[in-house]
C-alpha cells in the first residue's frame, strides 16, 4: 500500500466516525427540541373550551329562532286583525253614497230619481266587490250543482228539459277567488 491508499483510508475511516458520532449525538442530544405530545390537561381544557363556545353559538342560535318566532307571530296577528282594511276603505265610499241618499230621501218626492241614486249606489258597490274578487255565482237556466247551490226546495219541472234545473233562487250565491262563500239558495225542478 503506498502513502496515499494510506492517507485515503485514513480519511474515509475519520469521516466513517465523524458521521457516526454527529448521528448518534443527535439521537442522543436532549437539547434538540422534540415534538411534546399534549396532556391529558391540556386536552380537557382545549375540549372546554370548545364547548363553551359551541355552547354560546346554540344559545345565540335559539335566541334568534325565538325572536323570528315571535316577530312571524306579531305579523300574523297583525295580519288578521287588519287583513279586512284594503276591502272596509274600499267600501266606505259606498256607505258615504248611503247616507246622502238616506238624507235626501225625505226631501224629493220623485220616486224615479230615488230609484236611479240607489240604483248607482248598488252598481259602484258591486264593482268595488268585483275588484275584491268577490263574484255572484250565476242560477238561471243553470243545472243544479252540490258544491255552489243549495237546494231549499223542489217543485215539478213544467217541462221534461227543466228536470234538475235550477227554477227559482231564494239567496244569491257568491264567491271570494274562485271559493265558495256563500251557497245559492235555489228552487230545483223536479
Amino acid at each position: 500500500m503506498s502513502k496515499e491508499e494510506k492517507m485515503e483510508e485514513q480519511v474515509m475511516q475519520d469521516t466513517t466516525q465523524a458521521t457516526e458520532e454527529q448521528v448518534q449525538n443527535e439521537i442522543n442530544d436532549p437539547s434538540e427540541e422534540k415534538v411534546e405530545e399534549p396532556t391529558t390537561e391540556e386536552l380537557l381544557d382545549k375540549a372546554n373550551q370548545q364547548i363553551e363556545e359551541l355552547n354560546d353559538q346554540l344559545l345565540r342560535k335559539i335566541a334568534e329562532f325565538d325572536n323570528y318566532r315571535k316577530r312571524t307571530l306579531k305579523e300574523k296577528t297583525e295580519l288578521i286583525l287588519n287583513g279586512g282594511e284594503k276591502t272596509i276603505i274600499s267600501i266606505l265610499p259606498v256607505l258615504d253614497d248611503m247616507e246622502r241618499a238616506l238624507k235626501n230621501i225625505p226631501k224629493t218626492e220623485e220616486v224615479q230619481a230615488m230609484f236611479e241614486g240607489m240604483e248607482l249606489i248598488y252598481k259602484k258597490f258591486c264593482d268595488i266587490l268585483t275588484k275584491q274578487g268577490v263574484s255572484k255565482i250565476e242560477t238561471e237556466n243553470k243545472d243544479f250543482d252540490v258544491d255552489i247551490h243549495e237546494a231549499i226546495a223542489q217543485i215539478p219541472a213544467p217541462a221534461p228539459e227543466l228536470k234538475g234545473k235550477i227554477m227559482d233562487c231564494t239567496l244569491t250565491g257568491y264567491k271570494l277567488n274562485d271559493k265558495v262563500i256563500r251557497h245559492a239558495q235555489v228552487v230545483v225542478g223536479l
